[in-house]
């Protein structure tokens, strides 16, 4: 399956408590940090919840 690269680009001071666990599921726990996962329709659901917090590369 495909791979895909998650950046955090935007701090997650002031955000809901849902997108921080969000964030947190997806491995980003600090500023400016990348992860990789599978391109899964579970993950872009959880990408699409923080869009404005993530960069995403393929």
């Amino acid at each position: 399956m495909a791979k895909i690269k998650i950046k955090q680009v935007r701090s997650r001071i002031n955000c809901p408590k849902n997108q921080k666990n969000i964030l947190d599921a997806l491995g980003l726990r600090k500023l400016n940090r990348t992860v990789e996962h599978e391109d899964t329709p579970s993950i872009r659901g959880m990408i699409a919840k923080v869009k404005h917090l993530v960069s995403v590369e393929n």
